[in-house]
């Protein structure tokens, strides 16, 4: 993960369904004011693409903390029902 040690990034993932059939998993970030914003470019874009995370939210504090919500869709493979013929 690079230069960014446990306490300058907190990640908790929750899952989520919004409508029947779709779920989404969500992380949220919590990153420190210490890093440049190329920094969290950086490392938000490797996520999305390594990942398959796509950013929903991010709060800058007056800190200069951020806190981001990243989010993926799960899919899940419909059982097919056993028929014997």
């Amino acid at each position: 993960m690079g230069p960014m040690s446990r306490t300058a990034l907190d990640t908790t993932p929750r899952r989520r369904a919004l409508s029947p059939g779709v779920e989404w998993e969500f992380e949220r970030l919590t990153i420190s004011r210490d890093f440049s914003r190329n920094a969290v470019t950086r490392m938000l874009t490797d996520r999305a693409e390594r990942g398959g995370w796509e950013l929903d939210r991010v709060r800058l504090s007056p800190d200069g903390t951020r806190r981001v919500v990243l989010r993926r869709k799960i899919i899940r493979q419909q059982r097919m029902p056993y028929t014997i013929y």
